[in-house]
């Protein structure tokens, strides 16, 4: 009898890679999609995994991997697939070799994300079919599909998934990896260089091939109905299904694993058995519109939402009309998101605090600047930003008022698109002052590795990019690295940069607490020393609290020993009682 674990969809998808027979994995780390490579690298022996600086680097790398032909994937979120758009529109002509799958995470209800864009309306536009699991043993099956789906169609596909279903569990029955052989390459310039007429050729051949896909999805296992009463019947894709079957036992459903293109035969046929019918899709109407404009009434986004996540309730209220008399949940107290005690951001962001600067932000750890009670990130919008957005305002504007801003952004978003912008400043005679807040890692989706960090995601010794010499190197005269916790230092600096009309460059070097596991020095506050200012306390560190009386008190369960509080407390109220090991 096979093997059955519990899985969650992210492994579940890990497993399918490698049963697949999947030889090249490249991605870039971002929640909810992060842990697909992380745990796809205990099969190294059989796939090669890697980290790459961006999104578009790592889809290129699946292509070359796929021309060459193996079995390749690349791995990011939702948005992240707009930083791989230029390759992906291209391949979507080109075709495969080996087979080619992108595993694309969405994110309904922004749970770690600056939106909540539908990868299946990118698909669209980029006419890449898109196969949709529901649970993990469908994240596992379905991704075996998509490859050989992608060698018979010569497509590349998209493997959507979402935050729920990557984070939650399900068992999976494990196989053994299939033995795939290497495909051979054939050199084929009309096929493989998209210069306009090659391309225009490949347009007609990929609506051909769609055609295909679009007539064959009547038949494939993946598209299933389920037929019980007619009263209702239902249209539905991954995630929502559950809820669907939840709410709507008694209802009839055609479950569909492939969502772009849809089959419209069978989409028909399900309509015509029953008496109403709901499209039920988290996001944008992407089926509904599409249903609608073959003339099938249906009833969709009028009475569900095109924001966030679905629910079984939801859909008992929204489609039955129950009166479910829920009570209203408790009232916990407000926990706005908070830097870590001990990180390296709060030092810098509080003296750009109290130089009363205002701060262009860009995707990470530091986004939480923009919070209260350091309120220094002024703007956040993509990856690499910070310092475009910087230079957008210097140039409309002027040298003097952009001495009153910096950029800020982390090492792994400085390698990943903010060297372009960095490039774009000198090339273009900017002013302006760019922070580069290096804590040695990719701190927000869980501590990985990057270019400049010395180790590859197999584990293994690397080159470490050399950031400052890489800023001198395009061009950069002002570069300065520093400890984040020398506020002296810091605050000098940063004083004399803002004020040349020249491009700088400050990098805070000082690794994120959480990667030293060593013990941590030990400080406590002593009260009768304290005399309320509260000082210390505006950095908003959450190891430190006020005592009713208001003086100040250290939690030593949380303190990291940074030391940032006693450098502020200017009456030696603060005591180092333990040193770090």
């Amino acid at each position: 009898m096979a093997e059955k674990v519990i899985m969650l969809g992210n492994e579940a998808i890990a497993r399918g890679a490698y049963e697949a027979g999947v030889k090249v994995s490249s991605a870039y780390p971002g929640t909810p999609s992060t842990e697909i490579s992380e745990y796809l690298v205990q099969y190294k022996e059989d796939v090669y995994e890697e980290w790459a600086p961006n999104e578009k680097v790592a889809t290129e790398v699946a292509v070359g991997a796929s021309l060459a032909g193996v079995r390749s994937m690349a791995c990011m979120k939702h948005v992240g697939l707009n930083v791989a758009a230029d390759p992906l529109y291209s391949v979507s002509y080109m075709g495969v070799n080996g087979g080619l799958v992108l595993v694309v995470a969405d994110d309904p209800g922004l749970y770690s994300s600056q939106n909540e864009q539908d990868t299946r309306m990118v698909a669209r536009a980029a006419q890449i079919p898109v196969i949709e699991p529901s649970d993990s043993a469908e994240a596992k099956d379905f991704f075996k599909t998509a490859f050989e789906l992608s060698e018979q169609f010569d497509r590349p596909f998209i493997f959507r998934t979402t935050t729920r279903l990557a984070h939650s569990q399900g068992l999976v029955e494990l196989c053994d990896r299939a033995q795939i052989d290497d495909k051979p390459y054939e050199k084929n310039i009309p096929k493989n260089v998209m210069m306009p007429g090659n391309a225009k050729l490949r347009h007609i051949e990929i609506e051909k091939r769609n055609i295909e896909l679009a007539e064959a999805a009547n038949t494939l296992p993946i598209n299933k109905v389920e037929m019980n009463g007619t009263k209702i019947g239902v249209i539905t894709s991954g995630i929502p299904y559950q809820y669907v079957k939840e709410a709507l036992p008694e209802a009839s459903v055609l479950k569909l694993g492939l969502v772009n293109p849809l089959p419209r035969k069978l989409i028909e046929e399900f309509a015509s058995k029953v008496e109403t019918l709901y499209i039920v899709e988290e996001l944008d109407p992407v089926i509904e519109e599409q249903v609608r404009s073959w003339g099938i009434q249906a009833v969709g986004k009028e009475i569900f939402t095109v924001q966030g996540e679905y629910s079984a309730n939801m859909l008992r209220k929204a489609i039955l009309k129950e009166n479910l008399n829920l009570k209203e949940p408790a009232k916990a107290p407000g926990r706005p998101p908070i830097l870590c005690p001990g990180c390296p951001h709060r030092s810098v962001f509080h003296v750009l605090n109290k130089l009363k600067l205002h701060a262009a932000g860009d995707i990470g750890c530091y986004t939480l600047g923009a919070v209260a009670p350091l309120s220094v990130i002024d703007t956040t919008m993509c990856m690499g930003s910070s310092i475009s957005t910087l230079h957008g305002m210097e140039k409309a504007k002027g040298k003097e008022y952009i001495k009153n801003w910096v950029a800020v952004i982390g090492d792994s978003t400085f390698l990943h698109t903010g060297v372009n912008s960095l490039m774009n400043m000198v090339y273009n005679h900017a002013t302006g002052t760019v922070m580069i807040l290096d804590n040695s890692t990719t701190g927000m989706t869980g501590h990985q590795d990057h270019a400049a960090t010395g180790k590859t995601l197999q584990g293994d010794p690397t080159y470490a990019i050399d950031i400052p010499a890489l800023c001198r190197a395009i061009g950069v005269k002002n570069v300065y690295e520093i400890n984040a916790f020398d506020l002296p230092l810091l605050e000098k600096t940063i004083k004399e940069e803002v004020a040349k009309d020249e491009v700088s460059v400050i990098i805070t070097k000082t690794p994120c607490v959480l990667l030293d596991k060593r013990k941590k020095p030990l400080y406590i506050a002593h009260s009768d020393k304290c005399k309320k200012c509260g000082m210390c306390m505006k950095p908003g560190c959450p190891a430190m609290t006020k005592n009713p009386d208001g003086t100040i008190h250290i939690d030593d369960t949380m303190c990291t020993g940074c030391g940032l509080c006693k450098d502020l407390c200017k009456f030696d109220a603060i005591e180092l009682v333990k040193e770090g090991e």
